[in-house]
């Protein structure tokens, strides 16, 4: 029975309760997304990046952004130490060009990263 102090907003959620709106939503019954990780202060611009590359409109600084974060993993991948360096080259170029706001998206400062550095690790991980 409703109390006799039920807001609107408040009834108007009951009744869609009552109608079965809210079972079967994604995510019902599951631990929320995160729980029990340690808190990241840029949470959110991550999520959003997330899953703004499934769609794939994220804007292009914060594509290169993560795209420095992913160097060593996907330098890894290359066969060669020129195209190592090709790669961290034309990436250092990038982000030139989104220090300088040259890109579009938010404005982002990404440290450029050192070639030589990049090529030592690859190296070493061979």
């Amino acid at each position: 029975m409703p109390s006799r102090f039920e807001s609107h907003i408040d009834r108007m959620i009951r009744e869609a309760q009552e109608r079965g709106e809210f079972d079967d939503l994604p995510g019902s019954g599951k631990p929320l997304p995160g729980r029990g990780e340690p808190y990241e202060e840029n949470w959110w611009l991550k999520d959003w990046v997330r899953r703004e590359e499934l769609t794939g409109i994220a804007p292009t600084s914060l594509r290169i952004r993560k795209e420095a974060e992913e160097l060593m993993e996907t330098v890894a991948k290359k066969r060669s130490e020129q195209l190592v360096r090709e790669y961290v080259t034309d990436l250092n170029e990038r982000i030139r060009q989104a220090n300088r706001g040259q890109v579009d998206g938010p404005p982002v400062v990404i440290d450029e990263v050192d070639v030589d550095a990049v090529v030592a690790a690859w190296r070493g991980s061979r």
